[in-house]
Order: C-alpha cells, then sequence, then structure tokens
C-alpha cells in the first residue's frame, strides 16, 4: 500500500478525497501524517469504536516510537512523552483522569456562560464598530484561550500573554515555535507557583489538592494537556461552526426567524468537518490483525476522527443531516474520550450565542469556497473567516458589547464552581 498524505495543500483543500483513497485500502490504511512519518489510520466508524473501547490489545505510550520521529517534524510536538492522561494506560491513567474529571465536575455551566459572555463581550468591543472581522483571529482563537485561563485561576492580565505564546508554537518558523513554547513554559510555570502559593476556587488548586495527590509535574503536565487539548479545538468548533451559520440557509435563519437551533449547526460540524480530524496514537503490544489489516507490534495506529463520522455505515439517514452528540467520534471514545467535551461544548455554544446576539445581520465577506484551511494531519483549522455586519457604536440603542451586562457569577471570586466535593 503506498501511504496517503495528509498533509500539504492538497489535503487542507479537500481533505476528504484524502480519506476516501485510504477507505480504497480498507477499514486501515497507510497514512504520511507529516513527511517521513508513516502510520495506519483507521477511517471505518466501527473499526474506530472497536480501538478506542479495547485497552487491553493497545498502549498508549509513544515512547518506544518516538526514536522513528525527527526531532524537527511538525508533528513531534503532539507526540512527544509527558506524564499526562494522554500517553497512560490502565490504573495511571484512570488515575490521572479522575483529577480532570472531577475538577471539571466542580464547574458550575452557568457560571461558565457568563464567564464566556464576559470575555465574548470583550473580544467584541475591539471589532463591533468597525463592521468587519476575521471570525478566526479575532474571536474564535482568542476567546477559548480567555476562558481557560480564568478558569485555571489566572487574572485576565495574563490572557493575552497565553493567546499569544499558543499563537506563535503555531507558527511554520521555527523560531517564532520555540519562543512560543518558552512563553507558554514560563505561563505554566507562574500559574502553578502562584497556586501552589496561595489557593483559590479554580481548576489548577484542584488539581494541586485533589486526593490522588499529582506531583508537580503531574499537575503542570495535566494544565498543559487541558489547554492544549482543550484549546484548539473549541477554537475551531466555534469557527466550521460559524462557517454553517453563514453560508447554509437553514441556519442563517437562526439569526433573524430561528429556523434552525445553534445546536443543530454544532452537531453538524461535529459530525461533518470535525474540528479535531485525526489523532488518538495507539500501539499495539504485540502482533495483531486488526480489521483485516496486519500491524506490527509497537507501530503508531491513529484514528481519523473525520473518517469515521463520514464514513459510509456511520449511519446517517437518508438526508444526511445527523443532530445529536452521541454518536459521533469527534471527541473519541471509550475510556480515552476528551474529559473536556462538556465543557467545551458549552463554550462554543455561549461564544456563538452572543456572537448571534449582537450581530445578527453578519455575513460572510467571501464566498465559501474561498475559505481556506491550515496545512496538517491533526487539526481542522480555518486560515481565516471574513465577515461583514451593521457596525455597532457604545452609544446604539439596545443591547450592544458595551452595554450589556453580564449575569453575576454565583461565586464572587475565581472561576464557577459547584458546592461539591473534589473526591466524588
Amino acid at each position: 500500500m503506498t501511504a496517503v498524505p495528509l498533509h500539504g495543500p492538497e489535503h487542507a483543500a479537500d481533505p476528504q478525497r484524502s480519506y476516501e483513497l485510504l477507505r480504497l485500502q480498507g477499514p486501515v490504511g497507510l497514512a504520511e501524517i507529516a513527511p517521513g512519518v508513516v502510520v495506519h489510520l483507521v477511517t471505518d466508524y466501527r473499526a474506530a469504536l472497536d480501538l478506542l473501547q479495547d485497552t487491553d490489545t493497545w498502549t498508549k505510550d509513544t515512547r518506544s516510537w518516538l526514536p522513528q520521529v525527527p526531532e524537527n517534524s511538525p508533528i513531534r510536538p503532539l507526540v512527544e512523552w509527558r506524564p499526562s492522561l494522554f500517553f497512560a494506560d490502565g490504573e495511571e491513567h484512570a488515575y490521572l483522569r479522575k483529577v480532570i474529571t472531577d475538577s471539571f465536575g466542580l464547574l458550575d455551566p452557568y457560571d461558565v456562560r457568563v464567564l464566556t459572555f464576559r470575555h465574548a463581550d470583550r473580544l467584541l468591543q475591539d471589532f463591533a464598530a468597525a463592521g468587519t472581522v476575521d471570525l478566526v483571529s479575532q474571536y474564535a482563537q482568542q476567546l477559548p484561550l480567555m476562558v481557560f485561563n480564568a478558569l485555571f485561576g489566572m487574572g485576565d492580565e495574563y490572557g493575552p500573554q497565553l493567546v499569544r505564546a499558543l499563537s506563535a508554537m503555531m507558527d511554520t518558523d521555527p523560531e517564532k515555535k520555540a519562543e512560543g513554547a518558552q512563553s507558554f513554559g514560563a505561563y505554566l510555570q507562574t500559574l502553578y507557583q502562584t497556586k501552589a502559593a496561595q489557593r483559590g476556587h479554580d481548576l489548577t488548586s484542584w488539581f494541586i489538592d485533589h486526593p490522588n495527590g499529582l506531583n508537580q509535574e503531574e499537575a503542570i503536565n495535566q494544565i498543559l494537556i487541558t489547554l492544549g487539548a482543550g484549546n484548539e479545538p473549541t477554537a475551531n468548533l466555534i469557527a466550521n461552526t460559524c462557517v454553517r451559520m453563514l453560508s447554509d440557509d437553514r441556519y442563517y435563519g437562526t439569526l433573524t426567524t430561528g429556523s434552525l437551533p445553534i445546536q443543530h449547526a454544532i452537531d453538524d460540524a461535529l459530525w461533518n468537518d470535525s474540528p479535531l480530524a485525526n489523532y488518538s496514537f495507539h500501539f499495539p503490544k504485540e502482533d495483531i490483525t486488526f480489521h483485516g489489516t496486519r500491524i506490527p507490534a509497537g507501530s503508531p495506529v491513529m484514528v481519523s476522527y473525520a473518517a469515521a463520522n463520514t464514513c459510509p455505515h456511520a449511519g446517517a439517514p437518508s438526508d444526511g443531516y445527523r443532530s445529536g452528540t452521541k454518536a459521533h467520534l469527534a471527541f473519541a471514545a471509550g475510556p480515552h474520550t476528551c474529559p473536556a467535551r462538556d465543557l467545551a461544548l458549552l463554550i462554543a455554544t455561549a461564544a456563538i450565542e452572543r456572537l448571534a446576539s449582537y450581530l445578527p445581520d453578519i455575513e460572510l465577506a467571501v464566498s465559501p469556497d474561498q475559505l481556506t484551511y491550515r496545512d496538517g494531519a491533526i487539526h481542522r483549522t480555518l486560515t481565516s473567516l471574513p465577515a461583514r455586519f451593521t457596525p455597532l457604536t457604545p452609544d446604539a440603542n439596545g443591547a450592544t458589547p458595551w452595554s450589556r451586562n453580564s449575569p453575576s457569577p454565583k461565586t464572587d471570586t475565581g472561576p464557577p464552581q459547584r458546592q461539591a466535593t473534589a473526591s466524588r
């Protein structure tokens, strides 16, 4: 079999063509995810579920494979082993995951919405008077990080630093990428040291104080994974949903006539344009034959959420429209299902609601076929999303980002929390 490239301009422009070529190889094909880095890729929905739900056959530990990945490969930072739940199996994975799920369980959904509205208003104030916006760089890429920064217990003034650091880490310039990584590392150290010295009502403090007793390295790596894995897919989900809201008449009516709710557009994006396109690295513990493909022990196997969701036998009804978020694989499945799933959906929904409530006549400034996506195998990220609308000013009649006050959170300090114990 010849490996199908999942990088370069052709894949970025038409990823479904790549997945169709892979399907010709069977449920599991060969894909080149970066120059010189070849993996087995699962494109079949049923096969993907079988892999994601089977913890006996597979390991998530990347260390034996890492020497085969060039140090300068764009994929390297995403597969570099760390003491985090992403690369752990069995009891170690459960031990680390429980810290995250218990801590997320202390967040109050109502107050997370309020927090998202507050930061959305702040971003909207920067462009609402202009009448034009790039919804990627000026909204979708910034908002989740501002919310996560607050949820982890840092003041709003640290939000821009976090945005700049992660933006630089996605740059193609190696020097800028290195500067971004250094800045992000400094942010994580400051965050941990601040909360280790004085706890607050925030995720970092709950990670530190959890009964499972994470050490400093473990705590920092769970924060790193949560920020890294939670931010870009959430940003992509906001942007990819906005594309549907602004280009499909069924959703565009939502802004004026309510023809379909925002949740339908989000479900549509999750099924048909998965914000995290390909990931879930697994390695068979011994030689196996998996859905007809012989895979040697230790060989890298990835799941294509995007291909599995659009697989011909993934259960799409005759009209091609699927509602509901339980069956798609955009957040993986099984014991490694994304623990930030509910939080990401909450932030994305609130972000789009706020945008639509202020700018009901917003529309794309280019035709949908002119939109382009960033090169890469892992994320489905728009390079930009130009839109236009009737400008708003601070003295405009009605609700504006300047005049509309968010409801007060139920807690007076720190991010929202439920009245519960971390060990529940």
